[in-house]
Parts: structure tokens; C-alpha cells; sequence
């Protein structure tokens, strides 16, 4: 089995996110913070909302992995001002941080970039770019 990670965020009925966090394994298998995939969507989703500071009416897993390496969580806004969320993974903390500027980028929220999360994960090989 492999260690996981997930990103998860809530929006509410007008459909505008209202919180996003993360969950990843931060120790490898058999450590007492190791979860599969499966177990990694849980905990984010359980987090997200015990934390989160607005009502969200949906909650979803915005990306998850069961693969070792580094994620960078990024935001922008696009030229209606919406924000947009994506994730970037990346065998180094620099082409994870790459990988989400260029998801922002590629979806047309070129402003206000910036980089929310950044954390590693223990998993299985790594197969970045999904």
C-alpha cells in the first residue's frame, strides 16, 4: 500500500470557496501520520470541516495521490476576478511550485498567483503530474 495526501475545499451555495486545506503522510509507512489515498481524502475532508470559518454547503477533493513528493497548493484570480485552486506535484519543492503556476496560468488566472501550501508527502513511487 501506499501513503497519500489530499486537498480539500468547500464552497458555498453561490458556489465561491469558502476554505481549503491538506492532509499528507509525513511519515513514511508504519509511522503513526501515514494514511493510504483513501484515508489521507478522509482526513482533509474531516478537517476542512472542522476548520473551516464560513458554512460550507459542498465539499470536495480538489487533487489527491498515493506518490511521494512535494506539493505546492496555488491560487489566482482570473480576469472576472475569480479565485481559482490548483495543485502542482513535482519531485522538488521548486518544480511542484512550477507545476501550479502553470495549471494558473494554462486556466487564465494569471493575477494575484500565489502559492497558499507547500508540503511533502511519503507514498508509493513517485508519478508526478496527475
Amino acid at each position: 500500500m501506499c501513503g497519500g495526501d489530499a486537498v480539500a475545499i468547500g464552497y458555498n451555495a453561490d458556489g465561491v470557496w469558502t476554505g481549503i486545506t491538506y492532509y499528507a503522510s509525513a511519515t513514511p509507512k508504519g509511522g503513526k501520520d501515514y494514511k493510504i489515498e483513501n484515508g489521507a481524502r478522509e482526513e482533509a475532508m474531516r478537517d476542512l470541516r472542522r476548520r473551516s470559518a464560513y458554512k460550507a454547503s459542498t465539499f470536495n477533493v480538489l487533487s489527491s495521490s498515493d506518490s511521494t513528493g512535494f506539493v505546492a497548493v496555488a491560487r489566482g484570480k482570473d480576469k472576472s476576478g475569480k479565485d481559482l485552486n490548483v495543485v502542482g506535484r513535482g519531485e522538488s519543492q521548486a518544480e511542484a511550485d512550477k507545476k501550479a503556476f502553470d495549471l494558473l496560468s494554462e486556466a487564465g488566472a494569471s493575477t494575484e498567483q500565489k502559492i497558499v501550501y507547500r508540503y511533502f508527502s511519503y507514498g508509493g513511487p513517485s508519478r508526478t503530474g496527475h
